[in-house]
């Protein structure tokens, strides 16, 4: 595809295959993504390793609806794809988890399935100074954790990722690391995590669902797309907003890292509230006909005005160092889903989409992620960058900052992470229920 076709498409169709293009230097020495490994610019490599992989799951906590539940789960369970069923190719041998609530599923499930609990990270990775598993999952989230000033939940996900470091340091060897959501609430151990995983040489994957979850219409932006700016707009009320500014970043970023020359850092972060928010769309710092072209892809998107139904607006402003411009905007009483709109160079037309997360028990947007996490810990290449989820992380703690600073723009040399995105978004396509 060339730049020219952008001019055939309209805003209900948008779906080009990725082009392969030079790739900027990363911050750290990138690992090599599963499709650029494969050589294949569309769908994700499928494991083909004979073996049935051993994994441990370190988890938070294991109670219905948390995400160890969902990917632990879908790990034993299976899970359907392309409508069909899908088993993984591993086995879940051990389980441990920090917090062991009332309403704890672990000892029930562990039993049923053959899976060892245990009280420790290093005994689930077989021991002090042992390693005898070719997996880690990492799912520290939810539980009862305290939240600091900045309305971050101080979730132990480094303390945790740092014993399972010091494991391999005494074993002499890694294994593949998958830690769910963001690396950290501080930017600085983030950092560290990617850091420890380059000087020890194991394989190391992070992030959301929302990237590869299905996506209404099924908008694929290719490599080196001239995009100038972009949009996600979401609504969330059931806990700190840092939980769901986390997805919606995630979202924001799988699209941006897409444009022309590549992820190349960001300069600055601002985070507003109130009536704020809305003077930065009024001064044109948000994109507000961008806004509205996201809210409009929506099943969920309220009636009337957003503005008069909209009581507590919050935003984080990214202003990245190519001069490419993005936004998440939390709009609680507009709209629900997390919706993308972009603005190309060129055309008048943007682009638009809503990520597609089916609702629990079965929330089967962890469908994809847990098919992408088997693909890695079987081919010890992630189907993304972490540097993404640095990114991310790294944005949304310094956006947290500036919120609470009334809106003080943050630079860092830390937000100066530079990546090449994966040639294929690997997003899923094709049914979501088992009957359709």
């Amino acid at each position: 595809m060339t730049i020219a076709s952008f001019s055939c498409f309209t805003r209900r169709g948008f779906l080009a295959a990725g082009l392969a293009t030079a790739a900027p230097q990363a911050l750290f020495a990138q690992t090599p993504t599963a499709d650029r490994a494969a050589g294949d610019s569309g769908s994700p490599s499928r494991a083909t390793s004979a073996k049935k992989l051993r994994v441990a799951a370190i988890n938070s906590i294991f109670r219905f609806r948390s995400h160890s539940y969902h990917i632990v789960g879908r790990l034993v369970h299976g899970f359907q794809k392309d409508g069909v069923h899908h088993q993984p190719h591993v086995e879940v041998v051990r389980m441990y988890n920090h917090q062991s609530p009332a309403d704890d599923l672990s000892r029930e499930f562990c039993r049923r399935h053959g899976i060892e609990l245990v009280d420790t990270p290093a005994k689930a990775l077989g021991g002090p100074g042992r390693l005898d598993v070719d997996a880690v999952a990492l799912i520290i989230e939810h539980g009862d954790y305290p939240v600091n000033e900045f309305g971050q939940i101080l979730y132990p996900r480094y303390e945790h990722f740092q014993q399972v470091a010091e494991v391999f340091r005494a074993a002499g060897r890694t294994a593949p690391v998958f830690i769910d959501k963001h690396l950290s609430y501080d930017h600085q151990r983030a950092r560290e995590m990617v850091a420890t995983a380059r000087e020890l040489g194991f394989p190391l994957m992070a992030g959301s669902s929302l990237p590869v979850t299905w996506r209404v219409p099924q908008l694929e932006l290719p490599l080196e797309a001239p995009l100038a700016e972009g949009v996600v707009a979401f609504g969330y009320d059931r806990g700190p907003a840092e939980i769901y500014l986390f997805h919606a970043l995630e979202a924001l970023q799988c699209m941006l890292e897409r444009r022309r020359g590549g992820e190349t850092g960001v300069k600055s972060v601002v985070g507003l509230a109130g009536d704020a928010v809305w003077k930065a769309c009024d001064d044109g710092r948000i994109a507000w006909p961008l806004v509205l072209e996201a809210i409009g892809r929506s099943p969920s998107a309220n009636v009337g005005p957003i503005r008069e139904n909209v009581t507590r607006p919050q935003a984080i402003l990214i202003e990245y160092t190519d001069g490419t411009r993005g936004a998440v905007l939390n709009l609680i009483e507009a709209v629900t889903d997390f919706c993308f709109a972009g603005r190309l160079a060129g055309r008048d037309a943007p682009v638009s989409c809503y990520f597609d997360l089916p609702l629990p028990p079965g929330a089967r947007f962890f469908d994809p992620l847990t098919y992408h996490i088997e693909q890695f810990f079987h081919t010890g290449r992630p189907p993304y960058p972490v540097e993404r989820t640095l990114l991310t992380s790294t944005v949304l703690d310094l956006g947290l900052h500036s919120l609470k600073e009334n809106g003080r723009p943050i630079s860092s040399p830390h937000l100066a992470v530079r990546y090449a995105a994966p040639a294929s978004s690997g997003f899923f396509r094709g049914p979501v229920a088992d009957r359709y």
